[in-house]
């Protein structure tokens, strides 16, 4: 049966003989995305600053690019429009500038230019403490996952499993924020949605290389440490690289033919996969050889049971 591999099985790349040149790397990014955190900020969305939601029917079928302008053009703050359910149904989201109208004039100047016929079913206002609050949920929501991720590579495999892959949890984290401070995007609810998307699947692609790590440190007791990772990983290599192409072909056709609106949910998931798939191969792995791992003495024809089978 033909069997698709990027990467041939048994390749001998030296990952691990650049390990601290490459951690290098990563720290340095780290510090560069936390530099413009501090100084630069986040390019926070309406959910976070503070506007006015509408959930509205029109009575056909808009063109959203002519209505996003019209809507602009009222000096409100920036306009983010989706379609909800049918193409009639819309969800329109303003933000509430400094310089823009009161609250009853602004929304008096959004209904003046949807024009009549239209069926208003949700009018709300985000004010400003709505916004700590969310910023303060989603930065929970971050850390409590990376905490139940600890708990469970700690519990499955050893305590040194579980530091190594938190941080590499936390660089890709750190990297996913960056990229929205240094461009910048803007950051609403889905940033944080796509956020835990992206440390889930690098778990994911991580917890398959310490299972095999896990596995040689039962076979090869006696390989040197560094080699027997880098042996880990060139085995799953032509697995990881085929797990990251195929998902992000998928989210790229989100990205490009999903509209404004997926598409801005779709580019860090699709940065999260790259960062994501760097940090498994080139951080937690390799940040296991600066840890004291358990070897378990096993008998000495167990050395010789052959290497385990191929993975993707």
């Amino acid at each position: 049966m033909f069997r698709l591999h990027l990467i041939p099985y048994g390749s001998k790349f030296d990952i691990t003989g650049k390990s601290r040149t490459i951690l290098s790397l990563a720290v340095f990014m780290v510090i560069v995305c936390f530099a413009f955190i501090m100084f630069k900020g986040l390019n926070y969305g309406i959910d976070f600053k503070g506007g006015y939601i509408f959930e509205v029917r029109m009575p056909s079928t808009p063109d959203i690019t002519d209505l996003r302008s019209r809507l602009n053009d009222c000096g409100l703050g920036e306009v983010a429009i989706q379609e909800f359910g049918t193409k009639e149904d819309l969800m329109i989201k303003l933000e509430k500038s400094e310089e823009g109208s009161e609250q009853a004039s602004a929304i008096k100047q959004i209904r003046d230019t949807l024009g009549d016929g239209v069926i208003y079913k949700r009018i709300e206002t985000v004010g400003p403490k709505v916004g700590e609050e969310l910023v303060s949920n989603a930065i929970k929501a971050v850390s409590f996952a990376l905490i139940a991720m600890l708990l469970y590579i700690a519990i499955r495999f050893e305590w040194q499993f579980g530091i190594c892959a938190i941080a590499a949890l936390f660089h890709d984290c750190a990297l996913i924020f960056g990229m929205f401070s240094i461009f910048p995007l803007e950051f609403s609810e889905t940033s944080i949605t796509a956020i835990l998307l992206t440390a889930s699947y690098s778990i994911n692609d991580t917890v398959v290389i310490f299972d095999r790590i896990r596995e040689n440190l039962h076979r090869h007791s006696k390989m040197a440490l560094n080699e027997l990772i880098n042996l880990s990983l060139n085995e799953t290599l032509s697995r990881t690289a085929l797990t990251a192409v195929t998902t992000l072909l998928a989210v790229l056709a989100l990205y490009l033919f999903g509209g404004k609106v997926i598409a801005s949910f779709a580019l860090p998931i699709m940065v999260g996969i790259i960062v994501g798939t760097f940090s498994s191969i080139f951080v937690a792995s390799p940040l296991l050889m600066f840890l004291n791992i358990k070897r378990k003495e096993v008998e000495p024809e167990d050395d010789h049971r052959g290497t385990p089978a191929n993975i993707g």
